[in-house]
């Protein structure tokens, strides 16, 4: 009894390691594509924004929101959203490419979307809506800014290629 449990239970090892390695294989390329679906998705909102901090209707609103220097610091702020966004779409020079969207995020975030400095109790929750949105966007940015762009990039076929 003892041997044929033995021999049973070496049997199922192997079958399952022979099952492990095609399902491995098989979620290697489903995280590839789902990482590059993660970075379209995440990429976008940065993408087309930052084509609009280029406006004088975003340079405007942000001058009624208190920003200094609006006329400069708007369209440098999309300049930051656009190659960022770039940067982590094509997965060229992906980290780098987060942290810009890091750099862009931090003082959006704080100055755009002060919720707590709002009286208008309506637009105090449109506001803490999009501060919380940009706070999910940061951590996004900063998985990115660890871990990379994943198999299907640039960065990933620069690398194979040394």
């Amino acid at each position: 009894m003892a041997s044929n449990s033995i021999s049973t239970s070496s049997q199922g090892s192997r079958a399952g390691s022979a099952l492990k390695s095609t399902d491995v294989r098989a979620l290697a390329s489903a995280t590839a594509f789902v990482t590059l679906a993660g970075r379209i998705l995440f990429a976008a909102i940065f993408i087309l924004s930052g084509f609009f901090h280029f406006s004088q209707q975003d340079i405007a609103y942000a001058v009624h929101a208190g920003v200094p220097m609006a006329g400069f610091l708007v369209p440098a702020s999309g300049i930051l959203a656009l190659l960022g966004g770039l940067s982590i779409l094509l997965g060229y020079r992906a980290r780098i490419g987060a942290w810009l969207i890091v750099l862009f995020l931090v003082p959006v975030t704080l100055v755009m979307h002060n919720f707590w400095a709002v009286k208008d109790p309506m637009v105090a929750q449109i506001q803490m809506a999009m501060f919380m949105k940009n706070v999910a966007m940061l951590g996004g940015a900063l998985l990115i800014s660890q871990f990379g762009a994943g198999p299907l990039s640039l960065d990933a076929r620069r690398n194979s290629a040394r």
